[in-house]
């Protein structure tokens, strides 16, 4: 370490789809014949690029994502995967290629990498998936699950069940994939409450709203990340809260897609366990990710130095809490496994005092003061 270096536990990144690394700039344009775009509208276009992947691309394509993470501070990244099968959706040989392939390119660039397999069974209430998302979708739970212990056996601890949603999974499979995460010990993920429509299909379904669903299911536990939140309501975070679950918002996906604001002092307020994701890899900097956090606890209060712990003297050392170990522990980590340098000469720093450094990185800095420790 250099004088000129403060060290801190690296920066964890519970939600992150690689592959849509692929993606950056190419749908920040609005298509005239559709000029409503939305996160509905975008996610077509997240199906043609997922169509478009081989075990090959999608080494590629992670392993640029990986590369800028190490780059920006994050030590350990949760994989939520999705692309399993071919795009007809029948198996690779092995049938977890294209896992391995992201697995692999996790290694090369130096990221622990929890794999969150996703289970993906239809396109919604009573519907077959759709052509874009025949690939990934398993046939049965069963199948699902064989592939998870396939893959644990290659991954030791560092494999997670994730059901992708309410909307792509039935509670068969949620309570199927529930008693399997109970006897093994494995993290689970879930997106839940993300979109407005999402919630309305859950009530219409099973006249429960996501979270209160998961809850009912057996899949709400102390191992479960709730992924987004952002239109939960104050019920359902209760339950969260209960369960000793945690939540993992990814602001800069959540603002780029328009989902709506993250209830930062809705968790706050409950003590509920917060991480953060990367997820759509349309920016990659947890410094970015955090302060955003807390800016939208500032303008739901209309004050400042809103998400600070008793005792604490300022929200900074809570955020550093979010973006490290509440991470780790989302994906079933034993501590964060890596320190990165804050680099105190960087001129984003300059003028600023060591005791105030890591304030003025998270209120006015970015991932570009950071840097990567060589092991």
């Amino acid at each position: 370490m250099t004088p000129a270096a403060l060290r801190l536990p690296g920066f964890v990144n519970a939600h992150s789809h690689a592959f849509q690394r692929g993606m950056r700039g190419l749908v920040e344009r609005v298509d005239r014949a559709h000029p409503h775009d939305d996160f509905w509208t975008w996610r077509e276009a997240m199906y043609a690029a997922a169509g478009r992947l081989d075990p090959d691309s999608a080494h590629a394509i992670a392993l640029l994502a990986y590369r800028e993470m190490i780059a920006a501070g994050y030590v350990a990244v949760g994989e939520f995967h999705y692309v399993h099968h071919r795009p007809d959706g029948t198996p690779y040989a092995p049938a977890n290629a294209m896992a391995l392939a992201t697995a692999a390119a996790a290694d090369e660039a130096g990221i622990a990498q929890v794999l969150l397999m996703t289970a993906y069974e239809r396109a919604g209430a009573g519907a077959p998936p759709t052509p874009g998302q025949r690939r990934f979708c398993d046939p049965t739970v069963a199948a699902y699950l064989e592939r998870i212990d396939a893959l644990a056996q290659e991954r030791p601890d560092r494999v997670g069940l994730a059901p992708h949603s309410v909307r792509a999974v039935s509670r068969p499979w949620l309570e199927e994939i529930g008693r399997y995460a109970e006897a093994s010990g494995m993290v689970v993920h879930i997106h839940a409450c993300e979109q407005r429509r999402e919630i309305e299909e859950s009530r219409a379904e099973y006249g429960r709203r996501p979270i209160e669903l998961l809850a009912d299911a057996g899949v709400l536990g102390p191992r479960t990340t709730i992924v987004h939140a952002t239109h939960a309501s104050d019920g359902e975070l209760d339950l969260v809260a209960q369960a000793g679950a945690s939540v993992c918002l990814c602001p800069t996906t959540e603002a780029n897609l328009g989902d709506g604001y993250l209830p930062a002092l809705r968790l706050f307020e409950r003590g509920i366990r917060v991480c953060i994701g990367t997820d759509s890899n349309s920016v990659i900097d947890p410094v970015v990710e955090l302060r955003e956090i807390e800016a939208v606890a500032r303008r739901t209060a209309e004050r400042r130095n809103v998400l600070v712990p008793a005792g604490a003297d300022g929200p900074t050392g809570y955020l550093l809490d979010v973006g490290g170990r509440c991470g780790a522990e989302a994906l079933g980590l034993a501590a964060v496994p890596a320190e990165v340098e804050l680099d105190l000469g960087h001129p984003q720093l300059a003028g600023v005092a060591a005791a105030d450094a890591t304030a003025a990185l998270i209120f006015g800095g970015s991932a570009a003061a950071l840097r990567p420790i060589d092991s």
